[in-house]
């Protein structure tokens, strides 16, 4: 259903206009316990989640555009400036601007950056344990949640 074919609904069970009968409450509070995990994790390397996963996608591709940092992360330059602002003053990315557009910022790694990535190895294997699921189960919740996020999107 998109925005176009939406309809009201007539007859819903009692417990969708419940709290525990929300899909968004399940996936908030799921989300707040995660990012709970993830801060124990996060505290040895003295990143936050947001900056971890700003990490994740320069040790895949090192030098990235602000505009292509969002694009991976769903994020705006808004809220991506003052992130990097602090990574780069913790001395783990440099930022500058593209030779060839001054308006695009460039994104790189330092050489602190890149030896983040050997300390934050143990971290995936973590989460995975905190989980308690084996892979089959995290792999068929993350094709879902794709998915969902693809329909969603659809609709914005």
């Amino acid at each position: 259903m998109n925005k176009k074919t939406q309809t009201v609904p007539t007859s819903l069970p009692a417990q969708a206009y419940q709290l525990d009968g929300q899909l968004c409450f399940a996936l908030y509070s799921a989300n707040l316990a995660m990012n709970k995990v993830y801060r124990k994790q996060l505290a040895a390397l003295s990143l936050t989640y947001p900056q971890y996963l700003v990490m994740l996608v320069l040790w895949e591709r090192d030098g990235l555009t602000v505009s292509e940092l969002g694009e991976q992360l769903y994020l705006d330059s808004a809220t991506l400036t003052p992130l990097l602002k602090r990574l780069q003053q913790s001395g783990l990315v440099s930022r500058t601007r593209s030779a060839e557009d001054e308006r695009q910022v460039l994104i790189r790694l330092t050489e602190e950056g890149r030896t983040l990535q050997q300390k934050a190895r143990a971290i995936p294997e973590n989460m995975r344990c905190a989980t308690q699921c084996d892979d089959s189960t995290l792999q068929a919740m993350k094709q879902q949640l794709e998915y969902l996020r693809a329909r969603l999107i659809e609709n914005l």
